[in-house]
């Protein structure tokens, strides 16, 4: 998978275009006032605020003295993007929980009791006292039912991986899963550190995802932080550092809308890596991601193979990768795609960039556009852009 003819290196200046493409997928303009991010976040539980954009993550003001001194709840995501959200990418309501982790306070919210809750499924909450928390993660939890997860931190949830072992895992089918509708994993309203896969490639190894792997099903990822996450350095198709999402339902995108991915790393696909899957970014953000592998793919003679997508790699039969609305800086791959790098084996998809800013995305060897590398069937070429500025 992912071969590809040959790499075109362009210096090139930036690109500002504005147009049209294919209609498979179209996220609408942006959300009527006072309604933009709203929808994205529904189960958020930080107050209503106006933002305060100082840097990413950005916290929410509080509307009172008493709600400041509580906790400003994390809030994710490109300060800038205001693109619609469909409803198969928004947070849904936790009202009504099945499953609350802790019982107040910061010590009863443990690895166990996450992975216990995860492992029987449903609406999954946190009660670990008023502030923030960090839960340091001793073992993966694992979804292990064909049904809707929920899981929401609230804003004050941070799971952490101590740089050790992959934080969270959906594989119902012991590796025979494969583009299934079910389950259904909706992450929200939480953050995602020190995750790791040291897994290397194999024909048969769930590599890659130091945070979250994902085979088969629907994944959603709203309003959530990933930072630091890892998976192992070098395989030419091994890749997500922090989300790898592998054989999913293909009538559902991967949502990823409202993130913040800031230094994370794999040999391909620093923050993101999808095989067999279609994925809309909206409105996130991406910064200081790194592909780290060498050798491209397939891998060169004498070398391990990988290092492309410092940001996002995606690869595949008739898939799109779509990013509406998202800030791409910064991020670096040692061989293709600093930002970017999509290849779909036939003609039946497209990689399409709308409303979207991505700037200074170092690419080592190879590059379609700046930092993008886009190849369908074989051939080198340029991706959609609507809207949008690429340098």
């Amino acid at each position: 998978m992912g071969g590809f003819g040959r790499f075109l290196a362009i210096a090139g200046a930036g690109l500002t275009v504005a147009g049209c493409g294919p209609a498979a997928y179209h996220a609408g303009g942006a959300s009527p006032a006072n309604a933009p991010r709203a929808a994205a976040r529904a189960g958020a539980a930080a107050p209503a605020a106006q933002e305060a954009v100082a840097a990413a993550p950005r916290a929410l003001a509080a509307r009172s003295p008493a709600a400041a001194a509580t906790h400003q709840a994390t809030r994710y995501g490109n300060p800038d993007g205001h693109r619609y959200v469909p409803a198969a990418g928004r947070a849904v309501s936790t009202a009504h929980p099945d499953h609350v982790i802790g019982h107040g306070t910061p010590a009863s919210c443990t690895s166990a009791a996450v992975v216990r809750a995860v492992a029987e499924g449903g609406i999954i909450t946190f009660s670990c006292g008023p502030g923030p928390v960090t839960i340091p993660m001793t073992a993966t939890a694992k979804i292990v039912h064909g049904q809707r997860i929920v899981i929401d931190g609230g804003g004050k949830v941070t799971l952490s991986g101590g740089g050790k072992i992959r934080i969270l895992e959906m594989n119902t089918c012991g590796g025979g899963c494969w583009e299934q509708s079910e389950p259904r994993l909706i992450v929200q309203n939480m953050t995602f550190t020190g995750g790791y896969s040291g897994t290397h490639q194999t024909s048969t190894g769930d590599y890659g995802g130091g945070a979250i792997f994902a085979r088969g099903g629907q994944l959603t990822v709203v309003n959530s932080g990933f930072t630091g996450n890892r998976c192992y350095r070098y395989g030419p198709d091994l890749g997500g550092g922090a989300i790898r999402a592998y054989g999913m339902d293909m009538s559902t995108p991967v949502y990823i809308t409202d993130d913040t991915f800031d230094g994370n790393q794999c040999s391909n696909g620093g923050a993101l890596s999808g095989l067999y899957a279609n994925f809309v970014v909206i409105n996130s953000l991406l910064t200081g991601n790194k592909a780290i592998g060498w050798g491209q793919n397939p891998a060169q003679p004498g070398t391990p193979g990988g290092g492309s997508g410092g940001a996002v790699y995606t690869d595949g039969n008739s898939y799109n990768l779509i990013i509406d609305g998202t800030a791409m800086h910064g991020n670096s791959a040692r061989e293709g795609g600093g930002g970017i790098f999509c290849v779909v084996n036939n003609d039946q998809g497209f990689l399409k960039i709308e409303y979207s800013v991505l700037r200074n995305n170092t690419s080592g060897q190879f590059q379609d556009a700046p930092g993008i590398f886009d190849s369908r069937n074989g051939q080198d070429v340029q991706p959609i852009v609507i809207h949008s500025t690429i340098s």
